[in-house]
């Protein structure tokens, strides 16, 4: 019965970019002496992230979690910020770092994204914000939030860690609220190894976050402003670029690994992972997995992948209301439908990297535990 991989078959295995690509732009970072401080690559990859996806302007950091936090720096907020539980933990420590108040939210079922009649439901007189997330790519009603965010005159932006190149309401992902922000980490369809980028359609507000991200400085020697160090890396751009321009590529290889996977799994279980409309990159294989209808549970599944050194994860278990350091705090809401979810959400290995044929091994191993 067993499928044991002699290495770890994980949840997205970082794409690498073309060798000589990638040593192409380190040799302009290495001919330039700068590897720091908005150099010449950030600022070129800046500029084809902001064409590609149509925003005015991008901003790249060092990470998504600091993106968010520079964000809410600029934004001013105060008090308290509507996020939904079913998210990475990142999303409400953010939050939290600013000395802000997390208001976790319900979620929708279908979509697994926020659910805006329970958003409505949760504005209370504290809250500044709505922080709405782009779960698996697919956009989170981004016109129905910001007619909500409007007439209850509060600020509304995105976390869009998994939404890069994906396209909601007819345009990509990146223009919506006040800002996008996007997780360039090195699982992510298209990553500098670690990053993040945050794109706006205010020139104003992208002045404002690119004097944040560096310690706040406005001239050389005068600092305007409380800021941080958030700058990307020239290297981390230089992978980026290289990626960037096998992204398309990348995407198709991850569309077809899903199609592998709903095929097998149709076939041999009757289940689907998740569907997704025709522009999102297919980076992740989600399955709701229906314990009642199979000899073995999600967590038992889970388990038992694991002992063949194939790495499934439980999304985004248990939920971030039920973690430490947020423990009871449902807001003013019941969460019903996140833990729900939480108790069957399965994230198989995929993306661009795997082996069809790893991805037909893990299934039939799949069928096999289901059948007891």
């Amino acid at each position: 019965m067993s499928i044991r991989f002699e290495t770890p078959r994980v949840v997205n295995v970082p794409i690498i970019p073309d060798r000589s690509t990638l040593q192409r732009y380190v040799d302009r970072v290495l001919d330039t002496g700068r590897f720091s401080n908005n150099g010449p690559l950030v600022r070129e990859l800046e500029s084809r992230i902001a064409e590609r996806i149509g925003a005015a302007e991008c901003v790249l950091v060092a990470n998504a979690t600091l993106g968010l936090q520079l964000l809410m720096k600029a934004l001013d907020l105060t008090g308290e910020v509507i996020v939904p539980s079913f998210t990475f933990m990142a999303t409400p420590n953010a939050v939290s770092w600013q000395g802000l108040t997390p208001v976790f939210c319900e979620i929708d079922s279908t979509t697994h994204n926020l659910d805006l009649r329970a958003c409505e439901r949760a504005i209370g007189p504290d809250t500044s914000a709505i922080l709405a997330v782009h779960v698996w790519g697919r956009g989170c009603r981004p016109t129905a939030f910001q007619t909500l965010a409007d007439r209850e005159g509060i600020s509304l932006f995105f976390d869009a860690a998994h939404g890069f190149d994906c396209w909601s309401e007819g345009h990509r992902l990146g223009c919506n609220g006040e800002a996008e922000v996007f997780s360039l980490h090195a699982t992510k369809s298209f990553h500098c190894g670690e990053g993040g980028a945050i794109t706006t359609r205010s020139a104003e507000l992208a002045r404002e976050l690119r004097m944040r991200r560096n310690f706040g400085f406005t001239g050389y020697d005068r600092i305007s402003t409380i800021g941080i160090n958030a700058k990307l890396p020239e290297l981390s751009a230089a992978l980026g670029l290289a990626n960037l321009e096998t992204y398309d590529e990348s995407v198709s290889a991850s569309k077809e690994t899903h199609r592998v996977y709903t095929d097998e799994l149709e076939r041999r279980l009757d289940i689907r992972p998740i569907q997704y409309a025709e522009h999102n990159h297919c980076h992740y294989v989600v399955v709701e997995w229906p314990s009642d209808r199979f000899a073995v549970s999600r967590d038992t599944l889970v388990d038992s992948l694991h002992g063949e050194n194939v790495i499934a994860r439980r999304y985004f278990y248990p939920g971030c209301h039920r973690m430490t350091p947020y423990a009871g705090e449902t807001g003013r809401m019941n969460l019903g439908q996140t833990e729900e979810l939480c108790a069957r959400a399965l994230v198989l290995p995929a993306g661009a990297q795997i082996e069809k044929a790893d991805v037909t091994k893990i299934c039939e191993f799949i069928e096999r535990l289901a059948d007891g």
